[in-house]
């Protein structure tokens, strides 16, 4: 299967997916790892003294159709897979790990790293050159580089067994998603749900071959019954099926996943010196260490909890004046928060969907990206693509330049896993003077479009959208020499601040008459609305914010601790929810099992990186709202410093840069009306 190693005979060298058979990925990761290794082998065999140039940089530069092919394979294995693309992820995980492991294991390899990195003082390198060495030489000390023979060879089996752990883990959530379905074939039971949700309730069915109506685990069906059907017997039925995901002692069960993965982790952690895996982790953060994390944490939680108490008794007396409901429960949540802020603001999303058809969002936020960024985005049609869903889109500076491709995927199907990210195809970097320009993708779960309606967003998918994309632009304006740091390849606790920076935009009246108009009759919102979308900003932010420090801490209990003695998953998850619990606990759910950010994704010892960087997001616009949110100075100073820069520098120097300052955590309590 050649046709990874060399370039695609494709427009901008795009991925040529109609031409991928699945049998050809295999027998394609074996021939590439060989072509990566003899592209490392070169350099070990240099026989010239180790530079910046012949060893760093050739490091960087190894591996481009190994990567490339990863990119591809793993990306659909998200957004499109089927048993079969599984059973090869768990094939060429191990492969890949051991690869990986090979590199930084090989002693001849890291004393090359070694002899550079010795005289950094004395060599003239640029800001983001002595960055590379720096992370170079870190990738092989951290990963076992200066370990003896014996831990070397326990770190290959630890790393080998984490790949594939995580791996199956997420195919249990997904499989537990797509094996559950609430099928109702009484029309009474679905009083209070929006019409648009009904329909597409009848087309799943349809799509199944049943009568009535089918809703599922999947966001777009799940969300809008959680938040208004009547029966409170339903809501508890299909939120217990969320919470129990994988937690059924069946063959999806990820308890025991849990506990190994957090056991190895911290066994590797040990191996290489440290006391835990957040102290592996938490090094290359801007947070530093545990210790600093969890004091960031529960200083938040110390001025959120009185709102989100308060917050809570109110929803309470609420539910219980309107329906006389004595205890609420976490299916009572989502549907009683919904009835207030209807009461309170006289808003709610069915009103506000007409306003928000996918296509003009999308359309806002490149409008917006043009006015702050000066770039273009032209869809088209001679681009490969994996799913007829798929749109392609160039995106062209005011020249006309190439900038980026992107993809967009924003509906639920079978082979797509829950969630919305931002992926990449391509990196950008600089290769013998030609600037490599990058293939973004960004994947979501939106309502889908019905037989009668178009695809109409509630707020929640239009700032999700937004967030998205803002990673998404991170990507697109990347503009740096070296693969490995450029776009999002920044510290974790940063990479989120170009994605909740951009939902600040779907806040702001100017911002919202560019793209927010009434799908039939294309009338702008109404100002009333939109004062009343900025008002209800911060309702109920005591509950959230408790809800996302919980998150944190939880991560930080499985992981910063030695999790040796942990025997029951769900226990343990009480114990570190007790700090920040509202609801009464459900016996039969359990987050850990399916909490797939920290167990499958890049989230572990991450998690608090959401609320941190919204200190820095909330600061950051608070620049915009100062000059003006379309301000072209500052968001060419946003450009410069952060969008383009990726992980070039020490993310608080970029971030001065900007600002001309360190971010005020003020900014973030003051607009979540916690101050």
């Amino acid at each position: 299967m050649t046709i990874f190693l060399e370039k695609f005979n494709t427009k901008h060298n795009s991925a040529p997916f109609s031409k991928i058979n699945l049998s050809d990925y295999k027998p394609a990761f074996e021939e590439c790892i060989e072509k990566a290794k003899a592209e490392i082998d070169a350099v070990i065999q240099n026989t010239e003294n180790p530079t910046f140039e012949n060893t760093i940089e050739a490091l960087d530069f190894a591996g481009e159709n190994l990567d490339r092919l990863s990119s591809i394979f793993f990306n659909l294995n998200s957004a499109e897979t089927s048993e079969e693309m599984q059973k090869i992820a768990q094939e060429v995980s191990p492969l890949l790990t051991a690869f990986s492991n090979d590199i930084t294991l090989n002693e001849d390899l890291f004393k090359k790293v070694k002899a550079v990195y010795d005289q950094k003082d004395s060599l003239t390198l640029t800001t983001e050159q002595t960055t590379l060495l720096d992370k170079k030489y870190k990738g092989f000390a951290r990963n076992g580089a200066l370990l003896s023979e014996d831990k070397k060879m326990r770190l290959r089996e630890i790393d080998k067994d984490l790949a594939k752990l995580k791996l199956t883990y997420g195919e249990n959530v997904l499989a537990e998603t797509n094996n559950y379905q609430l099928h109702i074939t009484n029309e009474a039971n679905l009083s209070g749900l929006p019409e648009g949700t009904i329909e597409a309730a009848r087309t799943l069915a349809k799509s199944k071959e049943l009568e009535g109506w089918v809703f599922t685990l999947d966001y777009p069906s799940y969300i809008p019954f959680m938040t208004y059907a009547d029966n409170r017997e339903l809501r508890k039925e299909l939120a217990i099926a969320a919470g129990k995901k994988a937690f059924q002692n069946n063959k999806f069960d990820n308890q025991e996943n849990v506990l190994k993965i957090a056991k190895l982790r911290h066994e590797r952690a040990n191996l290489l010196g440290y006391k835990t895996h957040s102290h592996f982790v938490l090094e290359e953060r801007m947070a530093q260490n545990p210790d600093k994390v969890k004091s960031f944490l529960n200083d938040l939680l110390e001025k959120a909890k009185p709102a989100a108490e308060r917050e809570f008794s109110e929803l309470t007396a609420f539910a219980k004046e309107l329906d006389g409901i004595e205890v609420l429960e976490k299916w009572d949540g989502a549907y009683y928060s919904e009835k207030l802020k209807q009461k309170l603001f006289s808003l709610d999303d069915e009103k506000l969907k007409p306003y928000f058809q996918l296509e003009n969002v999308l359309n806002g936020a490149f409008t917006i990206a043009e006015k702050l960024y000066g770039i273009t985005f032209k869809e088209v049609f001679d681009i490969d693509k994996y799913h007829d869903d798929v749109q392609t889109f160039e995106v062209l500076d005011f020249e006309g330049n190439l900038v980026a491709l992107f993809y967009t995927d924003f509906f639920p199907r079978k082979g797509k896993r829950n969630g919305a990210w931002m992926t990449s195809y391509k990196p950008q970097f600089i290769k013998n003077g030609v600037n490599e320009r990058p293939h973004i993708s960004n994947v979501c779960n939106f309502t889908p479009p019905t037989e009668s309606k178009p695809s109409l967003l509630t707020f929640n998918e239009v700032t999700t959208l937004f967030h998205e994309f803002g990673h998404g632009l991170h990507g697109m304006l990347a503009n740096t020499t070296y693969p490995s740091l450029s776009g999002t390849s920044v510290y974790w606790d940063f990479v989120e601040l170009p994605s909740q920076v951009m939902e600040n935009w779907c806040y702001e009246p100017e911002a919202l008459a560019l793209f927010a108009k009434h799908y039939q009759t294309g009338e702008i919102i109404p100002q009333e609305y939109v004062e009343k979308i900025k008002e209800s900003a911060s309702f109920l932010e005591g509950i959230a914010t408790m809800r996302q420090i919980s998150f944190g801490l939880l991560d930080m209990a499985f992981h910063s601790n030695d999790p040796k003695d942990i025997t029951s998953v769900k226990e343990f998850e009480e114990a570190a929810f007790e700090n920040t619990k509202l609801y009464p606990d459900v016996a039969e759910n359990c987050m850990s099992v399916s909490f797939s950010h920290i167990f499958q994704g890049g989230y572990s010892s991450g998690y608090y990186s959401y609320k941190w960087a919204e200190v820095l997001d909330a600061d950051a616009f608070a620049y915009f709202q100062e000059k003006g949110i379309f301000n072209k100075e500052v968001a060419n100073k946003f450009k410069e410093n952060v969008l383009s820069k990726g992980g070039t520098e020490l993310p608080m120097e970029l971030y001065k840069k900007f600002r001309g300052q360190e971010p005020q955590p003020e900014a973030l309590l003051k607009r979540a009306g916690l101050l």
